[in-house]
């Protein structure tokens, strides 16, 4: 992306004056920190004691904490994923992804194994070529969007977008977006280039190779600081990367000057959280949320809950996209705006099958926000999620053809259809072969690395011990 903002322009009123308790800066833990608020609508100042966290299919699965090195459920968690219940009621049965071996030892057997690793690579390539479509048409209005594709052909969205065959005059009434045009229009592909869609991957790497799963919101903060150029940090990353440098401590570096709290940030950084926690959506909730609370609060914390769940259902093989989504919902508080939103974009997509229809109505009722804030963006994302129905296609190209933030809609939908896919070799070649296994980027030593190479440290993340 990036998503340069035009300005200090707020939430809507709906931030909180008090920031959640979490971890601080310097290492002391105050206490447990509540995952969701009292589920009024766009209430940020919850009480300081975690309430037990709706689990999937609204099974309670106990109090949550999110705060300290504990992990979910507590503060010395098993280290294998704990039978998660289905959606709907479902319980599918435990999927452990962890044993208690060396790194990259597992408990399942090795075909499973090798087929989680599978699944990682499909979810790093579908991240880079949704997130990489998108790129050239963020920041235009929808009505630019779809008449920039028709132009050449191209609507219903089906490929990449090109300036070939694009009219002068409507070039110049509605311009690529200029940073990224170089590298994302079809006729100029030449792997993938850098995006902060892909950096927030790459570090959150990083940082369950140097902390652990039990970090804190504070070794996020101590990891960007190392590893995160300033000048790669957008919104609300921005202000709270210049907090931490003006010695504000976690979580108030959320919540300091930070008009772009409740925006779609924290919700680009869920991935890695999902792939991680194969078959346990409540503990990629978890582990979202502390990363989150850096940067983020309120809607803005649970779109990365949402997305986090979402993959981490997804990352089982067993589970379609809608038992996935259902999972999504499961882990936020069910009357925040962002889980309306969600539902109402499942909604809309399960009533009308053109999609364009589906997005006019979302805009009619969302067009309110600014186009970066988390709402509308998650709305869109089940909306072309559910229209794809588990198809790679289809998924990321109604996610960009829907507007607002393209290029992160479009990497969180690759993600979760190349999840499902299951393979790389499922992914069709038009979205796979122009990234030629190359990703440009200015975290220290990834830059030039390959998908395959990233799929093998995820893996070794999901089933360390």
């Amino acid at each position: 992306m990036p998503r340069e903002a035009p300005g200090p322009q707020g939430t809507g009123g709906r931030a909180p004056h008090h920031p959640p308790e979490a971890r601080g800066f310097g290492g002391g833990a105050p206490g447990p920190v509540r995952v969701s608020g009292r589920g009024g609508v766009g209430e940020s100042n919850p009480p300081r004691e975690a309430p037990e966290t709706r689990g999937v299919g609204g099974s309670a699965p106990g109090p949550v904490r999110v705060s300290g090195r504990g992990g979910v459920g507590g503060n010395n968690p098993p280290r294998e994923a704990p039978e998660t219940r289905g959606v709907g009621g479902s319980a599918p049965g435990p999927v452990r992804v962890s044993g208690r071996g060396g790194v990259g030892e597992s408990n399942a057997p090795l075909g499973e194994s090798r087929a989680l690793l599978h699944r990682l690579h499909a979810a790093w390539l579908g991240r880079a070529a949704g997130c990489l479509l998108g790129k050239p048409v963020e920041k235009l209005p929808l009505n630019a969007i779809r008449a920039l594709a028709r132009a050449t052909g191209n609507w219903p969205l089906s490929t990449w977008f090109t300036a070939r065959g694009v009219p002068p005059d409507l070039l110049a009434a509605h311009p690529w977006n200029r940073r990224s045009a170089p590298t994302s229009l079809a006729e100029n592909i030449d792997g993938m280039p850098e995006d902060d869609d892909l950096n927030y991957p790459l570090l959150n790497l990083l940082l369950l190779q140097r902390y652990g799963r039990d970090f804190t919101t504070a070794d996020v903060a101590r990891l960007w600081l190392d590893e995160l150029p300033a000048g790669r940090t957008f919104t609300a990353e921005r202000v709270a990367y210049r907090n931490l440098l003006d010695g504000v401590e976690p979580p108030l570096t959320a919540v300091h000057r930070n008009p772009f709290r409740e925006w779609i940030g924290a919700q680009i950084r869920a991935d890695f959280h999902g792939w991680t926690h194969p078959g346990d959506p409540v503990a990629a909730a978890a582990q979202a949320y502390r990363d989150a609370a850096l940067t983020h609060t309120a809607n803005g914390v649970y779109g990365a809950m949402f997305v986090a769940a979402t993959l981490a259902t997804a990352a089982t093989g067993t589970a379609d996209v809608h038992r996935s989504l259902a999972a999504g919902l499961g882990v936020i508080p069910p009357r925040s705006r962002l889980a309306t939103a969600v539902r109402l974009g499942i909604a809309a997509a399960r009533g009308e099958s053109d999609f364009d229809t589906v997005v006019d109505r979302l805009h009619a009722e969302l067009g309110g926000y600014h186009w970066v804030h988390a709402v509308p963006n998650a709305a869109l994302l089940a909306a072309a999620l559910t229209h794809g129905d588990g198809d790679f296609s289809r998924s990321v190209c109604a996610a960009v053809s829907g507007g607002w933030d393209t290029d992160s809609n479009g990497a969180t939908a690759g993600s979760v259809a190349g999840l499902l896919a299951g393979h790389p070799d499922r992914l069709p070649e038009q979205w796979t072969t122009p990234l030629k296994n190359r990703l440009a980027t200015s975290v220290p030593s990834f830059d030039g690395i390959g998908f395959d190479t990233l799929a093998e440290l995820t893996h070794l993340e999901a089933v360390r011990p």
